[in-house]
């Protein structure tokens, strides 16, 4: 399975001619041109994680492309069928096995209301927790890890990093931050994925890796 990284936290998996789409969201380029599409899931409804114009560039060129999302997810997407799910559910859809693990939004502030969200892991090896730091439970391969967000220390990071203790670890969701905080990071990142006896990657946008 090969899994490209775009912008922010957007990424794509492909696997035997099938493509699956995570988090298509404004801050990541447009995927009009993506084809083979068998799904798209949208971990919650924040605006950087998805847009009406990227699913609708994606439903048009995969007409029978199909839609996941947690309850908040289809309540906020208006157009699109959006098929809900839940911590704890499996779904089978082309190439891919999608395990849902959690179901809210990490707190940014009490001011903030705390929105659904799911994170999945996909075929029993790539995991992504979304805006969280739910555990998938289960052995990862490859983890996406949040990098930069509101809601997000990096304390925090590395303790879910270790917690997981993936063979491999690559950064994502870091629109927020410049070229020098995108450095202290990933030099944090990386050491909480070695305490494990994994290795760090980091994908800039267009890079692939496989699981």
């Amino acid at each position: 399975m090969e899994i490209t990284r775009l912008e922010h936290a957007c990424m794509v998996l492909e696997r035997d001619g099938d493509r699956l789409v995570i988090d298509p969201g404004g801050w990541t380029r447009s995927l009009a041109e993506l084809s083979n599409v068998v799904a798209v899931v949208i971990t919650h409804e924040h605006a950087d994680h998805w847009t009406d114009a990227q699913l609708t560039q994606i439903r048009d060129a995969n007409p029978g492309v199909r839609f996941f999302g947690p309850d908040g997810v289809a309540i906020a997407v208006q157009g699109h069928p959006i098929e809900r799910v839940r911590h704890g559910d499996v779904v089978e859809v082309g190439a891919f096995r999608l395990e849902l693990f959690g179901e809210k939004h990490a707190v940014i502030h009490e001011s903030l209301p705390i929105v659904d969200n799911v994170g999945v892991l996909v075929n029993d090896a790539v995991y992504y927790p979304g805006d969280s730091y739910t555990l998938p439970e289960r052995p990862v391969e490859l983890l996406a890890v949040p990098t930069g967000a509101p809601w997000l220390k990096i304390g925090d990071v590395m303790d879910f990093v270790m917690a997981v203790a993936p063979r491999r670890a690559f950064p994502v969701h870091d629109a927020p931050l410049s070229e020098i905080g995108l450095s202290m990071a990933h030099a944090r990142e990386q050491w909480a994925t070695e305490q494990g006896g994994g290795e760090f990657v980091v994908l800039t946008p267009g890079e692939s890796t496989t699981a």
